[in-house]
């Protein structure tokens, strides 16, 4: 009886430790939506486990595991939220296996996915024929995303009163975080001189940019840091 109620007692502290943990951390962790916050959820979710049912260890080493790990975790959050090295390195980059309709081999030897697997992928996202598909990336949590062709993508309100774009193009992100990615800034035509003109046209300074990327139009979207919401949605 003594044993159960321990077992009880040290089942709520688990509890409460991940919830607190998940408050903390947010969604990227619940999603696992990375390498890295898939290795965490689950050396937390054993360690929780151990301290709800594994009466042989104390309970005090168990917690301060679990928060040595929980710090850890959070503060390699907190370093890929501020810079994108740290991004690259603790979330890892998409990488895309489709261009232009054209496999690209090396990149899916490199990350061992197999046409089978592709093919799932896209049957999974209701394609079927290979020939529909302009770009297909797979994302950080190993999830395939799909730009189909211009002619097989689905009509749209707007499509009604405008001709289709005649060609698409893969995004390119252009800033991040207020500073400037410089990979793909080198290319031309989005050079770093074109970019300072794009922003000085609608009256912005690089510093107040959050993020910029030219869409698969050509377009370039701009979001800043001050977004003049006087109630932005899902404020939780």
């Amino acid at each position: 009886m003594n044993d159960i109620l321990i077992s009880i007692g040290r089942t709520c502290i688990a509890y409460v430790l991940i919830m607190i943990i998940i408050t903390m951390m947010g969604k990227q962790i619940s999603a696992q939506a990375t390498y890295h916050s898939f290795a965490v959820s689950i050396m937390l979710g054993s360690i929780a486990a151990n301290i709800a049912f594994d009466l042989k260890l104390n309970v005090w080493a168990m917690i301060g595991s679990f928060i040595t790990l929980s710090l850890i975790a959070y503060l390699l959050f907190f370093l890929a939220s501020k810079r994108r090295i740290f991004r690259r390195w603790i979330t890892g980059r998409p990488t895309v296996v489709i261009e232009h309709g054209k496999i690209l081999e090396q990149n899916m030897k490199k990350l061992r996915y197999t046409l089978d697997m592709l093919s799932q992928a896209l049957r999974q996202k209701d394609i079927f024929d290979l020939q529909e598909v302009d770009y297909a990336v797979i994302e950080n949590d190993g999830k395939l995303s799909v730009l189909k062709k211009n002619v097989y993508q689905t009509v749209k309100r707007h499509d009604l009163s405008f001709l289709p774009p005649t060609s698409q193009q893969f995004p390119v992100e252009l800033v991040m975080n207020g500073e400037i990615i410089s990979k793909n800034t080198g290319e031309t035509p989005y050079t770093e001189a074109w970019l300072y003109q794009e922003l000085q046209k609608r009256g912005y300074e690089l510093s107040n940019v959050h993020y910029a990327v030219v869409s698969t139009s050509g377009m370039l979207y701009i979001d800043t840091y001050n977004d003049h919401l006087s109630s932005p949605l899902d404020i939780e």
